[in-house]
C-alpha cells in the first residue's frame, strides 16, 4: 500500500513538473508576442522618416496588425475544436518566424506592412490557445495560477516592449526588432515535447464566414482612412452579405445570437472604446515625444514604461476589488479615469514631457480596470455554452477598436499638419473625450437594463 501511494505521488509530481515547464515556455513566448505589439510604436516616427510616409499611411502598421491579430485570435480559438493545439501552435509560430525574416530584410513600406500583418496572423494563436489549453488540461485548482502567469507576462510585455524597442531602434535600427520576435521559433521543440497528445473530434469550421468577417472589418477601416465612397459601398454590401450568411449557415464563424443580445453588444461597444483610447495613446505618445520634445527612441520607451508597469501592478488589486465590489464599479471607474486622462492630455501633454508620464499612468490604470471588468462581466452575462465564442468576439471588437483608434489618430494628425502641435493634440484628445462619454452613456443604459432584469 505505501509503495502504491508513493508511486501515485511520484506520478503526480511528474505531471506537475511537466505542467510548470509548459507554462514557463508559454509565458516566455507570450512575452515575445506582446512585446512585438508595442516595440514598433516607439519606432514609428523613424519609419515615417525612412519611407517618407504620412501619419495616416503609417498608422496601418498598427491598425493592420491589430485587426489581423484579432481575427487570428478568434480563428485559431475556433480551429482548436478540430485541430490539435500543438499543430496550430506550430503553424502560428512558423508564420511568425517567417514574417520576422521578411520584415528584417524589408526595404519598402509594402513589404514591411505585409510582414507585420503576417506576424499578427502568427502571434494570434499564442494568446488564443493559452485560454483553450488552461480550460482543457490544467485542473481548476491550478488553472487560475497558470492564467495569472500568462496574463502577467502579457502585462510585462506591454511595459518592456517600448524600452527594448527604443534601445534596439536607437543603436541598431528598427529592422532588428524583427530579430527579437523571431526568437519565438525556439519554443517550437519545447511545445511539441510538452503539449499533451490530443484526440480531436471531427467538425466544421466556417472558413467563408471567417473571410467575410475579416474583409468587412478591413473595409470599414479602409473607408475611415480614405473616405472613399466606393469602399464604403463595398463595405456595406459585404456586411449585408456577411449578416445574411451568418443567419443562414448551421455553424457560423460568429453566432448571430450573440450579436442579437443587446446587453452583450453594449459591453462590446464599451470594451472597444477602451482599446480605442489605449491604442491611440500608444500610437500618439511616441510621435508626440519625438516631434514635440525631440526625444530619442530610448527616452520614448522609458516614458511609456512606468505606465505599463503600474498597470501590471494594479491588475492584482483591481481583480480583488472586482471580487469584492463587482464589475460595475470598476468599469465606471475605468471609464472616468480614461476620461480624466484624455482631458489632461488635451490640456497639458505638449507643455512638459513629464506630464505625459504621469497622465499615462492614470490612463493605464483606467484601461486595465475597464478591460478586466469587461472580461468578467461577459462571463457573468452569457450562458456557459456561449462564453468561449463570446470572449473571442470581445477580443475581436476590442482589437478592432484599437485599430480604429490608430487609424483615426493618424488621419487627424495628417489633416492638421499645418497647425501648431498644441492645437493638433488638443483637438485630437478633446474629440476622443466625446468617444469616452458615449461609452459612459451606453454603460448607464446597460446598468438600467440589468437592474430591470434583476427585478423581473
Amino acid at each position: 500500500m505505501p509503495s502504491t501511494i508513493s508511486a501515485h505521488s511520484k506520478t503526480e509530481n511528474n505531471v506537475l513538473l511537466e505542467e510548470n515547464k509548459l507554462i514557463l515556455v508559454w509565458t516566455i513566448t507570450t512575452l515575445l508576442v506582446v512585446m512585438n505589439t508595442t516595440m514598433f510604436n516607439v519606432a514609428l516616427p523613424f519609419i515615417f522618416t525612412d519611407f517618407s510616409l504620412s501619419s495616416s499611411t503609417a498608422s496601418w502598421l498598427v491598425s493592420g496588425y491589430s485587426i489581423t491579430f484579432a481575427i487570428s485570435t478568434l480563428t485559431f480559438s475556433r480551429l482548436s475544436d478540430f485541430i490539435p493545439i500543438s499543430r496550430l501552435l506550430l503553424i502560428g509560430i512558423s508564420i511568425l518566424a517567417i514574417a520576422s525574416i521578411i520584415g528584417f530584410f524589408s526595404t519598402n513600406f509594402g513589404v514591411l506592412l505585409v510582414s507585420r500583418i503576417l506576424q499578427a496572423a502568427g502571434g494570434g494563436p499564442v494568446m488564443a490557445l493559452s485560454i483553450v489549453l488552461a480550460g482543457r488540461y490544467i485542473p481548476i485548482v491550478r488553472r487560475g495560477k497558470a492564467m495569472a502567469y500568462i496574463a502577467s507576462s502579457a502585462s510585462l510585455g506591454f511595459g518592456l516592449g517600448p524600452v527594448i524597442g527604443g534601445l534596439i531602434t536607437q543603436y541598431l535600427g528598427w529592422n532588428y526588432l524583427f530579430v527579437i520576435t523571431g526568437l519565438s521559433v525556439l519554443s517550437i521543440p519545447f511545445f511539441l515535447k510538452l503539449l499533451p497528445k490530443e484526440v480531436i473530434g471531427k467538425g466544421h469550421f466556417d472558413l467563408f464566414g471567417a473571410i467575410l468577417t475579416g474583409l468587412s472589418v478591413i473595409g470599414l477601416l479602409l473607408f475611415l482612412s480614405t473616405f472613399s465612397y466606393s469602399i464604403l459601398f463595398g463595405s456595406v454590401l459585404l456586411i449585408a452579405i456577411w449578416w445574411k450568411y451568418l443567419n443562414k449557415v448551421e455553424a457560423p464563424f460568429i453566432p448571430p445570437i450573440l450579436l442579437k443580445n443587446t446587453q452583450y453588444t453594449k459591453i462590446l461597444f464599451i470594451g472597444s472604446v477602451g482599446f480605442f483610447i489605449n491604442f491611440s495613446n500608444l500610437f500618439l505618445i511616441p510621435i508626440m515625444l519625438t516631434t514635440v520634445f525631440e526625444k530619442g527612441p530610448v527616452e520614448v520607451g522609458m516614458f511609456i514604461f512606468p505606465g505599463a508597469v503600474i498597470a501590471m501592478m494594479a491588475g492584482q488589486i483591481i481583480g480583488r476589488l472586482i471580487d469584492r465590489y463587482g464589475n460595475g464599479l470598476l468599469l465606471i471607474i475605468g471609464l472616468l479615469l480614461l476620461f480624466c486622462a484624455t482631458i489632461s492630455f488635451a490640456m497639458l501633454s505638449t507643455f512638459q514631457p513629464y506630464f505625459i508620464i504621469i497622465i499615462y499612468m492614470f490612463a493605464s490604470i483606467g484601461f486595465t480596470s475597464l478591460a478586466t471588468s469587461i472580461s468578467n462581466e461577459v462571463t457573468r452575462l452569457l450562458p456557459t455554452t456561449q462564453i468561449g465564442t463570446g470572449i473571442g468576439v470581445v477580443q475581436l471588437t476590442q482589437l478592432f477598436g484599437g485599430g480604429l483608434g490608430v487609424t483615426i489618430s493618424g488621419l487627424l494628425l495628417t489633416v492638421q499638419e499645418s497647425f501648431p502641435s498644441e492645437v493638433i493634440y488638443r483637438n485630437i484628445y478633446i474629440s476622443f473625450s466625446f468617444v469616452i462619454l458615449a461609452a459612459v452613456v451606453v454603460y448607464v443604459l446597460y446598468y438600467r437594463r440589468a437592474k430591470l432584469n434583476q427585478q423581473t
